[in-house]
């Protein structure tokens, strides 16, 4: 990829917290040029509080047209239709997206490529000239609450298809799409290394509203949502009174039946930028995860955040976790979390904290990007020379 190439990339709200697609856009920029156009199109909202507080911001943001976050990057939220189900809803779209989209463009290098970062975007390919498409496949999608599953089955399938490209992000996502696309690659979340490392340095100080609470402190940071085992950390506090179980982050599900859980607390949403601090405060960080479809193929960005911050982590049994065992503690049940807290507590030494840290030392999102797009580059040397793209995939993953 040389500097003269736009990178056109489809995603959610980049205005949540910094997931993957954040990283690894931010990486791109440093020498490219990125119009990130904020994808709401995948979900028809329902009329609830939620829904219509989410339809005002995305409205707010329209208004506001073009954001420069960083240099060469550009936040764009564009006016759609959002019904997904609806063929004349996704011919619009991909009328509406060109239209609002043109004039940037015609600023920007027009050797362009299309990477997207959400599965229902197939009507929108070929609407901004691009050469190359790169499905940066992070989640099973149809798996979320209030998704259309045969329509978000049938859009990711054919965005693999199409795709130049699909890069996954855990093994089970990996196994799936490479039946529709040889060009299918594993690439695991990287970290940011140096920010979580702060925590390591006993003098970094901890958030102000975790100094007073008792210890242990049993720690989460991420969005609380309804893939977490919410219940199972309420009947943690129950049977261990002593401890403070703490979640950091945006919630979007019901916690009013824990209002009467005095050691269970939900801080809310915090900047990524003072996240060290919590894991300064933390004992123990988990990743309490229902067993699901989604969650199955899920590569939690926390963990490599946990580990870099030197924290013993307990999670519930992901596959993409368990790569990491013995470090990570699994848990299956109450009984099993109980035990597992209790051990990861008691266990936990200055030694053992950098041991994990340097663990992840080697997985920075430059490392991750870096590594990206040198197989972008290898692939298209070999396609040059007449050598199919798969094999180039393959001498680079075998």
């Amino acid at each position: 990829m040389n500097n003269g190439t736009t990178i056109i990339c489809l995603a959610n709200n980049f205005f949540f917290d910094p997931t993957s697609k954040h990283h690894v856009m931010r990486e791109l920029a440093k020498s490219q040029h990125v119009l990130w156009i904020n994808w709401h199109a995948s979900r028809r909202p329902s009329l609830n509080r939620r829904d219509l507080g989410s339809i005002v911001e995305k409205l707010s943001q329209f208004r506001r047209g073009v954001v420069k976050v960083q240099e060469r990057l550009w936040v764009l939220t564009p006016l759609v239709v959002p019904l997904p189900s609806s063929i004349l809803a996704r011919k619009f779209n991909r009328w509406l997206i060109g239209l609002q989209t043109r004039w940037i463009l015609r600023g920007l290098s027009p050797h362009r490529q299309l990477w997207s970062f959400t599965a229902d975007v197939g009507p929108l390919l070929g609407a901004f000239g691009e050469s190359r498409v790169i499905y940066y496949c992070v989640d099973e999608f149809a798996a979320f609450t209030g998704y259309d599953v045969e329509t978000t089955k049938r859009l990711d399938r054919e965005l693999c298809q199409a795709a130049d490209l699909v890069i996954t992000t855990s093994q089970n996502l990996f196994e799936s799409r490479r039946l529709f696309n040889p060009d299918t690659v594993y690439v695991p979340h990287g970290v940011l290394y140096q920010h979580f490392a702060q925590a390591l340095d006993p003098s970094f100080p901890v958030a102000e509203d975790l100094k007073a609470l008792p210890g242990p402190i049993i720690g989460y940071y991420g969005l609380v949502q309804d893939w977490q085992d919410l219940d199972l950390l309420g009947e943690i506090a129950r049977r261990r009174p002593d401890w403070s179980i703490v979640l950091v982050g945006k919630v979007q599900t019901d916690i009013q039946r824990f209002h009467t859980i005095k050691n269970l607390h939900f801080l809310g949403q915090r900047d990524h930028s003072v996240l060290p601090h919590y894991s300064r405060g933390f004992d123990v960080a988990m990743i309490p995860h229902k067993i699901t479809e989604l969650t199955l193929s899920m590569n939690p960005i926390k963990l490599r955040e946990y580990l870099a911050a030197g924290l013993p982590v307990v999670s519930s049994p992901l596959p993409e976790v368990r790569a990491y065992e013995p470090e990570v503690r699994i848990a299956e049940d109450l009984e099993g979390w109980i035990a597992q807290l209790e051990l990861a507590i008691s266990a936990r030494s200055l030694e053992s904290d950098r041991r994990r840290s340097e663990l992840v030392a080697g997985e920075d999102w430059s490392v991750r990007v870096k590594s990206i797009l040198d197989l972008l580059e290898r692939c298209q040397s070999d396609v040059h020379r007449g050598e199919s793209v798969p094999s180039a995939l393959r001498k680079t993953t075998e």
